[in-house]
């Protein structure tokens, strides 16, 4: 090991291999890839009864399994919203699109390998264009640089490999990675998938992971805590999908900000284990931390016919720590009874608009909005259990007996190749395909615009209904015009057989194919198959136990991978006279801050992708997305040509923006752009976490208005210079002059939410430089 590795180690970063006489009740492996490393429960206990004693009040159940994995619990400050925590989380998981930045990062690094549980999940570059076969030899074939990239850094710095093919990365998560009490962070926005099992699971940035991987004490800001107490109990049409629409439409995209959304109450019993995932999974778009349901029955149940039963057993004897404590109080509570909850659809482009399936015809005539459905499309890493698929099934073959198929096109995404193999054996494929559907490969395709759609061009004004949870503006098929409508899969796969908003099936008659009318009965599915699980093909690829030999390659020339350079150090001077490259107007995703689709085959190279920087952002100078003024030659021009241009003439520049910046996916190239192309400064009137946070560790200033209505002062021609970085320091906020092209000048107030360690890393030039300078120091 390095001397900073080995100093790091005898300082307290734990070692890769858990001790087992840490578990003297059990040895009790975390999955069945990683036979030598333990679930660790005493530890968790032991650091609960201290924060408990310390706090001396009852805890809920994300503060017992976020406080249970504090690296001091004895000294650690706890305020919820107010305090960072510095956490030991127990393992990482990345998807491929993330995991290539993420291990360049690592690389940088210079550690030879990861600290704790490591995998890289191979879901995000299969375009959907065929059908799941064709599919997946075509993504094999043209990302095979990517694919043997990932498998060699993997086999080198002992991270599982996921191959191409085998899965979407939340749902094999929660196969064999997730169980009660655990704590993984990961490289997708889409990470709190897990907490349908138990566990703290939370989305982040790559640099965070490398933190993990590296063995450092990871930061988060401790959540504030939101119950949703549920009572009564889901029947008929009503599915698990239809809590977090509603709560969507309760909360909006940015109400779970800064919190844990804690599930709870006699109604979660009704919920299988594979439906609280799917609730968890979206609580990404109300911008909560995470989200988590007590443990339970159905997790056992779940836990056992996954071939973790040692694990089950081993719950049950910590029980008492995997639910909350009685008399536990929540900073905001929600109550919804299931029983009297009706099936959702939230759209269009955006999941917060929610509405029940009775009322969005009317309102989409009302609208304006497209009521004929052009695709319907099931599955992702939030709908593609077992469940899911069979309620579908159960649907489609009522239609099918009254001689009806899909109005609409119909697609079918399998979340694993387990769930893919089974329900081939079981006979629900066979159902899906017959009554119109084509199933496409194990992987996120279309939900993350992987999608080669042919059926309209591009501009034309059309409606789709899917199961994803996400559905801003050109996400699924890059056309701003796609009106995108999110609900459950039986209620997609009612929708795509009547091909129209207008049908509502609880209440509206079809007609078969003989002329007479009939009425779909509620879908029933086992939530688990009767015989075991069929695996499928086998596509894990184990790290060997030393990877030292292992050679990783990159070529100088790739255009598909890039080896990073570090970022530039503070030169310990005020931000003067910045330019403003964009003045964005509205709703800013990291959809819009950096593209997915095409893009993704970019995501290795950090100069080749940033030529999507900002490129859906509208600029509120002209209203138009992709073209802003040069302050320098008072042309109008692309977005990252414009920053570039700033670049090379030694010019920095801001990005101002209005609420909840950055909403969305976890990718952190939506922060890395903006630095490698001159960016210093980002001003808003509030951020999107995970966005705020990989800001802060590539080295720029995530900054908001101390007074929202600033936002109107600043106009795209003025200059910006933020002052007082000299004296930069936690809760103290920055002054930002406003230069007007007349001369005037005025000055606002701008908040931050830096600590300490965060503003080591604005100071180095990024938080891996930071790691270096320690790496460094040590040595």
């Amino acid at each position: 090991y390095s001397p900073f590795f080995q100093h790091a180690l005898n300082s307290g970063i734990r070692r890769y291999h858990v001790s087992p006489a840490l578990c003297q009740r059990a040895k009790v492996a975390m999955s069945h890839f990683e036979p030598n490393e333990y679930i660790n429960y005493e530890k968790l206990e032991k650091n609960i009864n201290i924060v408990r004693k310390r706090l001396d009040r009852p805890l809920t159940l994300s503060e017992k399994i976020v406080y249970g994995h504090l690296d001091d619990p004895a000294k650690q400050e706890i305020e919820r919203g107010k305090t960072y925590l510095r956490l030991r989380p127990d393992r990482v998981a990345m998807q491929d699109a993330t995991a290539q930045m993420a291990m360049l990062q690592f690389i940088s690094s210079g550690l030879p390998k990861v600290a704790v549980p490591s995998t890289i999940h191979c879901d995000h570059l299969i375009e959907a264009q065929s059908g799941g076969e064709k599919d997946l030899r075509r993504a094999k074939d043209i990302n095979q640089e990517v694919y043997n990239f990932l498998a060699t850094a993997g086999a080198k710095y002992g991270v599982g490999f996921w191959k191409p093919g085998s899965e979407i990365i939340h749902q094999i998560i929660l196969e064999n990675y997730s169980y009660p009490g655990v704590m993984l962070i990961g490289t997708d926005s889409h990470t709190p998938n897990g907490g349908g099992l138990g566990g703290i699971c939370i989305g982040v940035g790559g640099a965070d992971a490398v933190d993990v991987m590296a063995g450092i004490p990871w930061e988060l800001k401790c959540p504030k805590v939101i119950g949703v107490k549920l009572t009564g109990k889901l029947s008929g049409w009503t599915s698990p999908k239809d809590v977090i629409l509603k709560v969507a439409g309760i909360l909006t995209v940015k109400g779970g900000t800064g919190a844990i959304i804690e599930y709870h109450g006699p109604g979660v019993d009704s919920i299988s284990c594979t439906g609280m995932a799917t609730i968890c999974n979206m609580g990404a778009e109300i911008g909560a931390t995470t989200s988590i349901f007590p443990y339970n029955a159905r997790m056992k149940k779940y836990l056992g016919k996954t071939g973790r039963a040692d694990i089950a057993a081993l719950a049950d004897e910590f029980k008492q720590h995997l639910v909350p404590d009685s008399g536990c109080q929540y900073d905001q509570v929600i109550e919804i009874n299931l029983s009297e909850l009706k099936p959702h659809i939230n759209g269009p482009f955006t999941p917060d608009l929610a509405h029940p399936v009775s009322d969005i015809g009317a309102v989409a005539e009302k609208e304006g909005w497209p009521v004929d459905i052009k695709v319907g499309l099931i599955g992702s890493c939030t709908n593609s259990s077992y469940e899911d698929m069979g309620r579908s099934a159960a649907v489609a073959k009522q239609a099918l007996a009254h001689g009806l198929k899909c109005k609409s096109k119909f697609t079918i995404t399998p979340g694993s190749e387990q769930i893919r193999a089974t329900i081939e054996r079981d006979g629900y494929a066979k159902i899906l395909r017959e009554v119109g559907g084509l199933v496409l490969a194990n992987a996120c395709g279309p939900c993350i615009g992987q999608w080669d759609r042919k059926d309209i061009k591009k501009g034309e004004k059309n409606t789709i209904v899917t199961s994803y949870n996400r559905n801003f503006t050109g996400r699924n098929d890059a056309n701003p015009e796609t009106h995108a409508f999110v609900t459950s899969p039986e209620i997609v796969t009612a929708l795509s057989i009547a091909g129209t908003l207008k049908f509502n099936p609880e209440t509206d008659y079809l007609t078969g194919a003989d002329g007479k009318k009939f009425k779909l009965e509620a879908p029933d599915a086992d939530e688990l198959p009767k015989l075991e699980f069929d695996p499928g093909q086998d596509t894990y690829q184990y790290p060997p136990k030393d990877g030292s030999g292992q050679h990783v390659d990159v070529s100088p020339t790739s255009q598909r991978l890039q080896l990073l350079e570090p970022f530039d150090k503070w030169d310990g001077k005020d931000l003067e006279d910045m330019l403003i490259l964009i003045k964005v107007k509205g709703k800013c995703t990291t959809d819009h801050i950096s593209a997915a689709g095409p893009w993704l085959k970019f995501r290795g190279h950090l100069d080749n992708i940033s030529n999507n920087l900002l490129i859906g952002a509208i600029n509120i100078e002209n209203g138009k997305a992709n073209s802003v003024r040069n302050a320098l030659t008072q042309e109008f021009g692309p977005v990252p040509d414009t920053a570039r241009y700033y670049k090379k003439m030694g010019v920095k520049w801001a990005v101002i923006g209005d609420e909840n910046y950055g909403e969305g996916s976890s990718r952190e190239h939506a922060a890395l752009e903006p630095r490698h192309l001159g960016g210093r400064v980002i001003i808003t009137k509030s951020f999107a976490r995970i966005h705020e946070t990989n800001l802060k560790k590539q080295g720029l200033l995530p900054l908001t208005f101390a007074d929202p209505a600033d936002y109107n002062k600043i106009h795209p021609v003025d200059k910006l210079s933020i002052v007082g970085l000299k004296d930069f320091a936690p809760g103290k906020p920055l002054k930002c002059i406003i230069k007007h092209p007349n001369g005037s000048q005025e000055t606002i107030m701008l908040n931050h939410t830096f600590n300490e360690s965060q503003i080591e890393w604005f100071q180095a030039g990024s938080a891996l430089n930071r790691m270096k300078e320690l790496q460094q120091k040590s040595s």
